[in-house]
């Protein structure tokens, strides 16, 4: 069964796409189908564009982008300071 993020049922998806198939014919559906795909693939290509062309631009300035290694670092470091608080004593459940 087919779920989307919007809690749509599987009849209610195939009541949609009956719909679909009344209002806009069966050999328009593909060509409706072509021209979304391509359209997200557009959208997709340009804030892939904009992504490396800022990256490039913080890399230019000598900027630190890595912050998800920064994070990590971080959270370690506060897991070991947790290790050295807590000691020897721990729960056992």
């Amino acid at each position: 069964m087919i779920t989307l993020p919007l809690f749509i049922s599987g009849a209610e998806i195939a009541f949609i796409m009956f719909i679909l198939v009344m209002v806009f014919g069966a050999d328009k559906i593909p060509e409706i189908a072509r021209g979304l795909g391509k359209g997200m693939r557009t959208l997709r290509d340009a804030s892939n564009d904009i992504k490396s062309e800022i990256q490039k631009s913080a890399d230019k300035q000598g900027l630190n982008t890595d912050i998800s290694k920064d994070v990590k670092n971080e959270i370690s470091k506060v897991k070991e300071d947790i290790d050295e608080i807590t000691g020897s004593v721990k729960r056992r459940f």
